[in-house]
């Protein structure tokens, strides 16, 4: 048994924390004993975990450029003084989620400790910082964990074991699936597109407001893992169409793939070149074709015209032609449909838990 120390910067309902949620869960279960180093205040997927000792920092996320470099580095401090202490017991493993808390690499570096990240990400800014903790990154890990093939290629640390662990649905997330499926009647109403993210341009949120203008006879849901009032803010004096419902942060989805009848994903190509694609996985557990980006991660997920389609978000007749086609063509949808729930059942927590456990060992 190990003891393990996660670390991870902002504790929230986005991706990374999800699937290192999932991660600890199978850590304990493997009997390791797990504590966790993150940010205090606020819920997300890293919170009430059973058995866990919690350790916090201060950090807030701020939209303003310079105070949220600031804080970063306030929070980097706190971190490297708190791994020195936490990660003291012989054995110690330091897990460092994402490029971001590279505090907590640097201390467990200087005391030896085997250093373990966890890469999620291709778009952090300013350059000059990225390219700093990546710099920081490739010193201390003694191994990386890769979320894709694509973020492995894209992010080398050549002097570092690296290795590609994809992200899982999790067995509960499945069962849910899977009991949906099996007892559900055939969807009726308006043919319903559903896309979920994070409220940035770069996700392809401008995009998605302008097809849903184009398909009037289409219901749009877009759900944001955003607060309400920030998404009031975001689209305050703004235009929307009829047909589209907004929603903010939202801890369970499973209703929103239940209703959607296909799912979307719009990262643009160049500026936001996914590792993965979590919510097209999540679709396609519901037996849902999807529509996702030609390049990154998410091109890992989608075999076009297999389980969906590989639509570059800036060509929106495309866009159109495609949804068109998954209304109209049943017998198509039914195809894509089946492909992509047995392509989801690929990716069990079970394979997932396993490949980890070779990393610790």
């Amino acid at each position: 048994m190990k003891k393990i120390l996660i670390v991870h910067l902002l504790n929230d309902f986005s991706g990374s924390p999800l699937v290192l949620s999932t991660a600890v869960r199978n850590f304990q279960a493997a009997g390791h004993q797990v504590e966790i180093l993150t940010s205090k205040g606020g819920e997300g997927f890293l919170s009430d975990i059973e058995k866990v000792r919690y350790h916090h920092f201060s950090y807030q996320f701020h939209e303003n450029k310079a105070k949220r470099l600031l804080a970063l580095l306030r929070a980097q401090v706190q971190l490297f003084f708190k791994v020195l202490r936490l990660a003291a017991k012989p054995g110690t493993v330091v897990y460092v989620n994402t490029l971001l808390p590279f505090g907590a690499a640097l201390a467990g570096r200087l005391m030896g400790k085997k250093v373990i990240y966890h890469l999620h990400e291709t778009k952090i800014s300013p350059p000059l910082l990225k390219n700093f903790m990546k710099s920081v990154a490739s010193v201390c890990a003694s191994e990386a964990i890769y979320v894709s093939q694509f973020l492995k290629e894209k992010e080398p640390m050549p002097r570092v074991k690296s290795s590609v662990v994809y992200n899982c649905l999790t067995d509960d997330f499945m069962k849910r699936a899977e009991a949906y499926l099996s007892s559900k009647s055939p969807k009726t109403g308006q043919f319903t597109v559903l896309m979920l993210c994070t409220l940035k341009e770069y996700k392809g949120v401008n995009e998605y407001v302008k097809l849903a203008g184009l398909l009037p006879d289409f219901r749009f849901v877009l759900v944001l893992s955003t607060p309400y009032n920030e998404v009031l803010r975001h689209f305050e004096g703004k235009e929307l169409p009829a047909n589209l419902v907004l929603f903010p942060v939202q801890r369970n989805v499973h209703s929103f793939y239940q209703e959607a009848h296909v799912v979307l994903n719009l990262s643009h190509p160049v500026d936001c070149m996914e590792a993965f694609g979590m919510t097209l996985l999540e679709g396609m557990s519901y037996g849902l074709p999807v529509i996702g980006p030609p390049v990154g991660g998410p091109a890992e997920l989608v075999e076009d015209g297999f389980n969906g389609y590989r639509v570059d978000q800036r060509n929106l007749p495309m866009l159109v032609q495609k949804l068109r086609e998954l209304q109209g063509f049943a017998s198509n949808y039914q195809v894509l449909s089946a492909n992509a729930r047995a392509f989801a059942k690929r990716f069990s927590e079970r394979q997932f838990a396993g490949e980890l456990g070779r990393v610790i060992a």
